[in-house]
């Protein structure tokens, strides 16, 4: 029998704005953690996570996204004297002077127009892509610009702006190049991720930089109607390697975040170490190459809501998307019961 095609409104659920983080918790390791044990999805456990420790073992492998999110968000006037506002995704291939961007009000600005900066400086608004997006091109080094005018990225429904930059970043954050937290790793401290290599538990890092499918919704009636777009990804050598002993040693690979996993799976389908993936994760899909997953709690209608069931039903015998889907959605509920805060800064989930 051939499965029903999944609709984007069977990823719905309600929230209320109340349960959306503005701040981070302090410390990071305070914030609350759901666990949601696959084999029982009907019960979950309540913990700290700084306690996340007592559920990993010795020989498991974190595997962690390092990179770093960029002042990516551009305050900008145009010559009308109206206001704009430049998102930088990624700079092009062998142009590092031209970016491709989300620009604000994007259809009131013609190709050619230079919006200034508070630094004084102009940006000049290229032509449109096929997904929403504008190149744009500066004169001078856009990392000196960014690092003048630019701000860090928070997602638009966090309206407090008062927590300091470095809390959107995680402590292990590397190579720049991101326009959005992998916010799974926002809740480890260097003294839990010391405590946890004491325990044996090891850890090792691939990147992904993040891009504009965390401000995308999804798109159409049917989830197979929506594409992801192309995200850059490495896996050092030294990963490979851990990741290696891992397996032959019987551990876990546990994935901090869905970009983790994103890097994970498009190695395990593809055999590639690096390059661009635009990799789209959805039920009833089996994920291979994650054991357990640290993640936080996603938008609804979210790609990133449907990775994770994904994940869920990886784990579930016999189960199919929708029994997926409800164990995972029944977990988001208790946590709404619970008082738990939802997004980017809010808190955490470990599905094993």
């Amino acid at each position: 029998m051939t499965a029903p095609r999944l609709r984007v409104d069977d990823f719905d659920y309600d929230l209320p704005v109340d349960a959306i983080a503005q701040v981070p918790a302090e410390p990071r390791d305070a914030s609350r953690l759901l666990v949601l044990d696959r084999s029982r999805p009907g019960e979950v456990r309540h913990l700290i996570f700084r306690d996340i420790g007592e559920l990993l073992d010795a020989g498991d492998l974190l595997v962690v996204n390092d990179s770093r999110v960029i002042p990516a968000r551009l305050p900008a006037s145009r010559g009308s004297g109206g206001s704009a506002e430049i998102l930088l995704l990624r700079p092009l291939p062998n142009e590092p002077h031209r970016w491709e961007a989300l620009v604000r009000p994007s259809r009131r600005i013609p190709d050619g127009e230079r919006l200034t900066l508070r630094t004084g400086e102009t940006v000049e608004v290229g032509e449109r892509t096929g997904d929403g997006t504008r190149l744009v091109r500066f004169d001078g080094d856009p990392g000196a610009v960014m690092a003048a005018a630019g701000e860090m990225p928070l997602p638009p429904y966090i309206h407090d702006r008062s927590a300091p930059a470095d809390r959107y970043q995680t402590v292990y954050a590397r190579p720049p190049g991101s326009a959005a937290a992998p916010t799974a790793g926002l809740h480890f401290t260097p003294g839990l991720l010391a405590s946890l290599e004491t325990r044996g538990v090891r850890r090792a890092s691939v990147t992904l930089h993040v891009g504009l499918d965390t401000f995308r919704p999804l798109e159409g009636e049917f989830i197979d109607e929506h594409r992801i777009h192309r995200e850059w990804f490495e896996i050092p050598s030294m990963t490979r390697q851990a990741l290696e002993a891992t397996l032959s040693a019987g551990g876990r690979v546990v994935a901090v975040g869905t970009t983790a996993v994103r890097v994970l799976e498009t190695a395990a389908r593809t055999g590639a170490t690096s390059g661009w993936t635009d990799l789209y994760i959805t039920p009833p899909h089996a994920l291979s190459s994650v054991d357990v997953l640290v993640t936080n709690f996603h938008l609804p209608r979210s790609s990133l809501l449907l990775l994770v069931t994904a994940f869920v039903q990886s784990g579930m015998s016999e189960a199919d998307a929708y029994e997926a889907r409800d164990a995972l959605l029944g977990a988001y509920r208790s946590a709404l019961d619970a008082g738990y805060r939802f997004f980017s800064f809010g808190d955490a989930m470990l599905i094993i």
